[in-house]
């Protein structure tokens, strides 16, 4: 008795969905299986008959496994990606995929700290992730911002309710000789709810209400968009001493420079370090030049941001406001730069403009 009150329960939420979402293919899916369990037992989830496509019915089945898997293997609260160190006071959210659950988390900025606030179901890449070159339908790995909001006006309804572009290849891509282009958070063709967890191109799709309700968060140039395979989990006080750890490191890079000791400043990039159109021994000769002619130097930092890079071990991508002064020169830039840890000490291996 107990069994078939659940049964009537879930139809009826079942049926609700589907009034609310008539193109939702998986909940058509679950109410199938619910008329035919009134009959006989089930031999599989989406026992469908067989002049079904089996292809469609797959991908329906990936659907429902990651959606159940995300509402069982929720994070807690004491659980922080380990990605988001800092984030500036601009920032209001930082999103992270998690690329093996098919699930997307939005953080909000608590005071440069991440905080869950809202989480939804993603489709990937048909060939999975990682992406190295173009057309190998595959979404990157890394540390992304978003570049540009695209109104569904200006769009085909294949992208549903609008697109959010994303700075793939970045800096770390183009150094790893990735390449490719047009990979953008957007959403699904209007018959359509959603679509399988590995069917786009190498973008990252949600459905239409989901697409309108996070680019209600989203902000041009300042969400990060990080994109792993496997979001690594920490908790709060791991996370604030990697965090304290590099921010000490870029504090002392800010001094040595002020101090116009080309040495002491020049220790804390690696020997692998790049720029754009520089190597570190062309980088060491331009700084030693420059800050030999100085009288005076001042470094101001402002709107730190501090990202770790998924899969890289010890990468963090680190953006800021430099507000440089001397005699002769003041300007403020954005810049950008990439740190790593090498036998245990923050070097810097790339920097350049934000």
């Amino acid at each position: 008795m107990r069994r078939f009150a659940i049964a009537l329960a879930a139809a009826a939420l079942v049926d609700g969905l589907i009034a609310d979402y008539p193109n939702f293919r998986l909940a058509y899916l679950v109410r199938g299986d619910l008329l035919l369990a009134r009959a006989r037992p089930l031999e599989t989830f989406g026992n469908v008959v067989k002049t079904v496509p089996q292809e469609r019915v797959e991908g329906l089945r990936e659907e429902a496994l990651a959606r159940l898997r995300a509402l069982r293997e929720r994070p807690t609260e004491d659980l922080l990606p380990r990605y988001v160190l800092q984030l500036n006071p601009e920032q209001k959210h930082a999103l992270v995929v998690d690329s093996r659950r098919s699930r997307l988390f939005v953080y909000a900025n608590d005071g440069g700290k991440p905080r869950l606030v809202a989480d939804y179901y993603v489709t990937l890449g048909k060939n999975g992730i990682e992406k190295t070159r173009e057309g190998d339908q595959k979404t990157p790995i890394g540390v992304y911002h978003v570049t540009a909001n695209l109104p569904r006006k200006k769009l085909t309804d294949f992208y549903g309710a609008g697109a959010f572009p994303i700075n793939y290849p970045n800096e770390w891509d183009r150094r790893q000789g990735r390449n490719g282009h047009g990979i953008w958070l957007h959403g699904v063709p209007s018959d359509v709810y959603s679509r399988p967890p590995r069917a786009s191109d190498g973008c990252i799709v949600l459905s239409n209400p989901d697409l309108v309700s996070l680019g209600r968060q989203l902000e041009i140039g300042l969400t990060p968009v990080i994109i792993a395979d496997e979001v690594e989990w920490s908790d709060a006080p791991a996370l604030e001493a990697e965090r304290a750890s590099l921010a000490a490191a870029l504090e002392q890079w800010r001094a040595d420079w002020q101090s116009r000791d080309s040495e002491r400043y020049l220790a804390h990039y690696s020997q692998r370090f790049a720029a754009p159109g520089q190597d570190f021994a062309s980088w060491a000769a331009h700084k030693r030049k420059v800050n030999g002619a100085k009288a005076w130097i001042k470094v101001g930092l402002g709107r730190v941001s501090m990202l770790r890079y998924p899969r890289e071990r010890d990468v963090v991508v680190v953006t800021f406001v430099q507000d440089y002064r001397s005699n002769g020169l003041s300007n403020a830039m954005k810049k950008r730069q990439y740190w790593a840890k090498e036998a245990g000490a923050w070097k810097i291996i790339y920097e350049g403009p934000g």
